[in-house]
């Protein structure tokens, strides 16, 4: 995508509108549980801060408020942890347009503003023009630095650009770079691995991707949808029923276009999800009552075989239901065998991500997407809003 980076852009003594994904995890107390995506903002607004921005405002939402003001929504608790993580005052508001907002920025001593959750405003969602309007109204350039919220047409993401001369963040940067990668031209052989409990969420990558993998390995809950599609019993394991004609058409197409998809040989199969449940490993047909919940040893080596000489990987979905450490062996299992090759490895989001972090082996991943479903939406070979409303070179 011939897209402008936040590099092509002047940003001295301008008022610099980004729009970061501080959709955090917080506890009970309103503790931040994981602050990878608040690190990741960070070369971003260093960046505006260091080629002398007049104002850095922050933007995004948190949570699912609906449009209404949620107490313990606000960004407070986002505030606090940029200041300590940038080493610089960050100045919270209590809304994010209006006059007085305009006004709080403007006479703000500290250069970087964060403007309060959008999505207290059921405009933000909407993508009302006046609202976008109201919210490029203090700015001069608009940076898009919001990967995962930019599969959405909503306000802060697609509207204001209308108003502002719009360019991608250096994670934005790095999210097209890598994904994009895959798409035009990916070092092979090229391995797709999909887990995860719906074939429904993959259908789209599977159909885009399929004439230009080398491989794909199934393993998770959506594995059993093709094993029944191959005449397989699965027992009480996940099945979406209505999906086994389009299983049955991607294992044919797959044939057809000489594309491997490697299937579960066996499965750690249990009485009920439980970390007390009893497992036992099955060959091929799991048992009537029993559910399978990990791919099996047999599998395990089957996968590491069809990895080893593979250059690039693209992986979205956990093998097995790996927040229970007794299903967790499948995901972990490949997980550090990837990271022991000589590939471009490339987690797609979502679980998979929570996965690779639960066994403390993200910084041995070639990228991690901070984007699930705009991850998957960009494979699929859709425009996503957010991007495509960005400035072109030849514009």
């Amino acid at each position: 995508m011939k897209k402008l980076f936040i590099k092509d852009a002047d940003l001295k003594n301008k008022r610099v509108l980004i729009r970061c994904d501080f959709n955090v995890p917080l506890d009970e107390n309103l503790k931040i549980t994981d602050d990878t995506r608040i690190k990741e903002s960070l070369p971003t607004i260093k960046y505006a801060l260091e080629r002398q921005a007049k104002k850095v405002i922050l933007m995004s939402h948190l949570g699912r408020p609906e449009g209404k003001v949620v107490e313990n929504l606000r960004l407070t608790p986002i505030a606090e942890r940029l200041e300590e993580l940038l080493g610089e005052s960050v100045k919270k508001l209590n809304d994010c347009i209006g006059e007085d907002v305009k006004r709080e920025i403007e006479d703000s001593k500290e250069r970087v503003i964060l403007l309060e959750n959008l999505r207290f405003y059921p405009e933000e969602e909407k993508n009302n023009t006046e609202f976008s309007k109201k919210l490029a109204s203090s700015a001069d350039i608009y940076i898009n630095d919001a990967f995962g919220t930019s599969h959405r047409a909503h306000a802060s993401v697609e509207g204001v650009t209308k108003f502002l001369f719009s360019v991608c963040g250096f994670l934005m940067e790095k999210e097209i770079e890598f994904l994009g990668s895959l798409l035009e031209n990916p070092q092979r052989p090229f391995t797709m691995i999909l887990g995860g409990a719906k074939v429904s969420d993959k259908i789209g990558v599977i159909q885009n991707l399929l004439t230009k993998v080398d491989r794909i390995l199934i393993g998770g809950g959506m594995a059993y949808t093709f094993l029944k599609a191959e005449g397989k019993s699965i027992g009480k394991s996940k099945l979406e029923e209505g999906k086994l004609e389009i299983a049955r058409d991607i294992l044919n197409k797959a044939k057809d276009c000489n594309i491997k998809i490697s299937l579960p040989l066996d499965s750690i199969v249990a009485d009920k999800i439980s970390p007390e449940a009893k497992i036992q490993i099955y060959k091929e047909d799991v048992p009537e009552g029993l559910i399978g919940i990990d791919i099996g040893p047999d599998t395990i080596n089957l996968f590491k075989e069809e990895l080893k000489d593979t250059k690039t990987i693209f992986w979205n979905g956990p093998l097995g239901i790996f927040e229970i450490d007794k299903f967790s062996k499948g995901t972990e299992e490949i997980a550090k065998f990837i990271t022991n090759l000589d590939a471009k490895t490339i987690i797609g989001g979502g679980d998979t991500v929570s996965a690779i972090k639960k066994f403390g082996l993200e910084d041995r991943m070639s990228h991690i997407s901070t984007g699930g479903g705009a991850a998957l939406e960009f494979l699929e070979g859709k425009n996503l809003p957010g991007i495509a409303a960005l400035r072109n070179r030849d514009k």
